[in-house]
């Protein structure tokens, strides 16, 4: 977890932040603890390192690659599988603003941290906005995964929701499968698109139809 708290760190100074490091890996550290909470079963510290992964592999593509990274560590930061909409989406994006504001990040780059966690909530984003292309991009790229990534992704979210019985669980899912693959492209950006697309959308359907 060392590791994983020194990204933050160095995102957060690459944004601008003027805490001092210390305060900088407290930060870290809690958001770390707020990731591992017994309440998820997908939305974990591996879901995170898989995005920020995919965020520092693409960073060319994005005009601010620190604030990309800032919004993956906040866009789940708040999670309640109970949560109603976008619930949990808008919290964590409220919070991401105060916790960075709080470690002295410029006022703008926070709110346009905040702006890009509140994009996951349904994935889409306004032309020419690269940051939120490549952050919603890596938050779908568990759906490009080989069948027993895809299989693992599957079993982690349906543990996540537990408490909804299967029909309505069957019945939820498979609005969102559908609304995935009405999407004229999944992934934005060309390069991950080039790569995953056709994956993904096999994965869905597949999903979708068994």
């Amino acid at each position: 977890m060392e590791n994983l708290v020194e990204r933050f760190r160095d995102a957060a100074r690459a944004a601008g932040a003027t805490a001092a490091d210390g305060d900088l890996e407290a930060a870290g550290g809690y958001l770390v603890g707020r990731w591992s909470e017994p309440q998820r079963q997908y939305h974990t510290v591996e879901h995170l390192t898989a995005v920020l992964d995919v965020v520092d592999r693409f960073a060319e593509l994005a005009p601010h690659p620190e604030r990309v990274r800032l919004a993956a560590w906040m866009h789940d930061a708040v999670y309640d599988p109970r949560a109603l909409g976008d619930a949990n989406e808008r919290d964590s994006a409220e919070f991401a603003e105060g916790l960075l504001t709080t470690l002295g990040v410029p006022e703008d780059t926070a709110a346009d941290v905040a702006r890009l966690v509140g994009l996951t909530a349904g994935h889409a984003t306004e032309q020419d906005d690269p940051d939120g292309e490549l952050l919603c991009d890596a938050d779908l790229a568990v759906l490009a995964g080989d069948d027993e990534a895809y299989a693992r992704y599957t079993a982690a979210i349906r543990r996540e929701y537990a408490h909804v019985p299967d029909d309505a669980f069957k019945a939820g899912r498979a609005q969102v499968l559908k609304a995935l693959l009405e999407l004229p492209s999944i992934y934005r950006l060309a390069p991950l698109r080039e790569q995953w697309e056709t994956r993904a959308r096999t994965n869905l359907e597949r999903e979708l139809n068994g």
